[in-house]
């Protein structure tokens, strides 16, 4: 309307107010400068607006008192009235027809259009007409309290705009019946929207909430009696099909749930092919094809980086061959292969399997220590004295040729059994078994103790997949292995620090252990080992050589795994380097490369913690055992009744609510009061 008209308004008069939610009739109550008190719709709603901001739709009469609600005398609206006053679509497109006939008319005001279709003095059909002129109707364009009619171009686009939004809820409104229902769906089906509001459920199901969620989805959540939380969402996210059942939240979107680009894929195999062509630094390798070579790993262990072999000397003593892959040999430093090992900065060993840091035709093919092929390797010769110190070391670059691989209980009957034809395996046991002592009379603590992990074996077609628990005892073999990957790692660090050498050194501050008094009335193994190693303090990563604690070395450097570790490539480089063979990295080089791997480290080590405690819920979701027996090692929030407990059939640490008073050793019954994979949730009490 004209601003004079604004001005005209009164007390009493019916106007209309356009909310965000549509258009309202209301009634003035009284005004106030520029502003009027009003009492919006027939609920008589009590609201200040600007003057600018009304349509007067009817004066009051001059004779009549002041109404304070639409329903009072003289507008005595009400819903039904509207309704009844309001007039077929087909007099509004009449009108339309009549005025867009004659582009020289001029614009109407409210009455004189009302007029035109019906009477102009009738407050309800005023109110009527209002109400359809300031809805989502495209016939007429409504401002300042005149009407003129649109374009027929015009009223053509907004049809089209207004059928394509009403196509769009309906979509919505398919979505979010989808969801209240929580029936499973094809993302295929649903437009691009939807599809984008689905990915944002998923990233809230992982935990990523940083972009929030639009309001009417959550109202469809709520409906669907989902509170929006991520182990909610992850729930209705699997009756809707969209969320694998075992999928880990900390792995979505991450680059090992992505895989590797074709791109990627293909240049493996490119080099796969290649594998036996030669390469740059092939002629200058030591020959050790000649060494009975074995290497020991897990059953389903398919990237072997690491191989044992001794050597009798002339003598009569005995050198330790450790031979470690060389990934060198293909991967350039800065390919493609290699940023993409660099960021993912490790393999992650999970569950249902491996998530590699090379492409598997790479790093269970050519990179891989095989049996019966000539390999390219690192490898360590060592000799020690009779106190099991290094006496003599050698590094080099080497072709090996496995003869076998052993699995644990393969080498551990070997070394029991100890064939003629095998005997290099008990020799590199006792070998080890005294470098071991060595190390514990250098300081070294013994922390061995028997290990439950958590596998997954895969169901047929439609069945669920199936937790097992693996308990990994400290055997013979896996003494063996562990203790000649330290002496590598030692072999290692004493050649860095002699040379000058720029490498991830591990260290570990010296620690003050319970003493003897302290420890004896505690139960050997798992309770007095809890006991020291809360005492430890963490390990870290320097450019310089320092002491690890509970290693009991002078130096160490974690070198063996340059498959599964990116960390341990870096090492080798930098020994290649040092060689003349490729560039040698500076401490200040170093440091970025280095810290680049953090990130993705800490995201790798959290996964595989996640993965494992997810199968861990899963095993005890489908076991029908009432209880287990446990020890009691420790509060870890006394005040929360919240310990540790260890439970001996399964060789697992894990929190449980304790009896008050609960002490180290004491003996316990555990039950599962609560299991849900889904929610990230296992609740264990624990009974004296």
């Amino acid at each position: 309307m004209p601003p004079a008209a604004a001005a005209a308004i009164g007390p009493g008069d019916l106007v209309g107010v356009a909310e965000s939610r549509g258009p309202r009739l209301a009634v003035v109550l009284a005004l106030k400068g520029s502003r009027a008190s009003l009492a919006v719709g027939f609920e008589a709603r009590p609201q200040q607006l600007p003057l600018r901001e009304l349509t007067l739709l009817a004066s009051l009469p001059a004779d009549r008192a002041c109404p304070s609600r639409l329903d009072q005398d003289p507008w005595r609206l009400d819903a039904a009235r509207i309704t009844a006053a309001a007039f077929p679509a087909r007099e509004y497109g009449a009108a339309w027809l009549l005025l867009q006939a004659d582009p020289t008319a001029a614009a109407l005001s409210l009455p004189a259009f009302v007029d035109l279709i019906g009477d102009g003095a009738d407050p309800a059909q005023r109110a009527a007409v209002w109400l359809w002129l300031a809805g989502p109707q495209p016939l007429f364009r409504f401002r300042h309290g005149l009407l003129e009619p649109r374009p027929l171009a015009e009223v053509r686009r907004l049809r089209r705009e207004r059928r394509l939004r009403e196509l769009a809820e309906q979509r919505q409104q398919a979505w979010h019946r989808a969801l209240r229902e929580r029936r499973p769906l094809s993302p295929a089906s649903l437009a691009p929207v939807e599809r984008q509001e689905l990915a944002l459920l998923r990233r809230h199901a992982a935990g990523d909430d940083q972009v929030p969620l639009p309001p009417a989805l959550r109202q469809a959540l709520q409906a669907a009696h989902c509170s929006g939380d991520p182990a909610d969402l992850r729930h209705l996210l699997v009756d809707l099909g969209q969320w694998e059942r075992h999928h880990l939240p900390s792995l979505e979107a991450t680059t090992w749930e992505q895989g590797f680009s074709g791109a990627l894929e293909a240049e493996a195999q490119s080099l796969a092919a290649a594998a036996d062509d030669p390469c740059a630094g092939d002629a200058e390798r030591v020959d050790r094809t000649g060494l009975h070579t074995v290497t020991i790993d897990d059953d389903d262990t398919a990237d072997i980086d690491d191989g044992l072999a001794l050597e009798s000397l002339a003598d009569g003593r005995q050198r330790i061959w450790i031979h470690i892959a060389d990934p060198n040999r293909l991967i350039e430093v800065d390919s493609p292969l290699d940023l993409e090992a660099r960021r993912r900065a490790s393999s992650l060993y999970l569950a249902r399997g491996t998530l590699p840091m090379f492409p598997l035709v790479l790093s269970t093919g050519p990179l891989s220590l095989r049996s019966g092929r000539r390999c390219a390797a690192w490898s360590l010769g060592v000799v020690l004295d009779e106190q099991g110190a290094v006496a003599e070391a050698a590094l080099e670059r080497t072709w090996v040729r496995p003869a076998y691989r052993l699995s644990y209980a393969d080498a551990d009957e070997l070394i029991e059994l100890a064939p003629p034809q095998e005997a290099d395996l008990l020799s590199l046991h006792r070998l080890l078994l005294l470098r071991r002592n060595w190390r514990l009379r250098q300081g070294a603590l013994q922390l061995d103790q028997p290990e439950g992990r958590i596998r997954c074996r895969e169901g047929g077609e439609g069945e669920e997949p199936q937790a097992e628990l693996e308990i990994n005892e400290p055997s013979a073999s896996r003494q063996l292995v562990a203790e000649a990957m330290i002496l590598a790692g030692a072999v290692v660090a004493d050649h860095g620090r002699r040379h000058g050498l720029a490498l991830p050194y591990r260290s570990q501050p010296a620690a003050v252990l319970p003493s003897e008094q302290e420890l004896e009335p505690l139960p050997p193994g798992p309770v007095r080992q809890a006991a020291i190693r809360r005492c430890l303090s963490r390990g870290h990563m320097g450019f310089r050589p320092a002491p690890h604690f509970s290693l009991g070395l002078e130096a160490y450097v974690q070198a063996t795994s340059p498959i599964r570790r990116y960390g341990d490539l870096v090492v080798w480089r930098q020994i290649l380097g040092q060689r003349g063979g490729g560039a040698l990295l500076s401490e200040a080089e170093l440091e970025p490369l280095l810290a680049e791997l953090e990130g993705p480290l800490r995201q790798g080590i959290q996964i595989s913690r996640d993965d494992q405690r997810h199968w861990q819920q899963v095993w005890f979701q489908q076991q029908q055992a009432p209880q287990w027996n446990g020890l009691f090692l420790r509060w870890l929030r006394e005040q929360d009744r919240l310990g540790l407990v260890h439970l001996e059939d399964l060789a697992l640490d894990l929190p449980a609510l304790c009896p008050p008073r609960s002490a180290p050793g004491d003996a316990l019954l555990v039950r599962v009061r609560e299991v849900d994979p889904l929610r990230d949730r296992l609740r264990l009490e624990a009974g004296a």
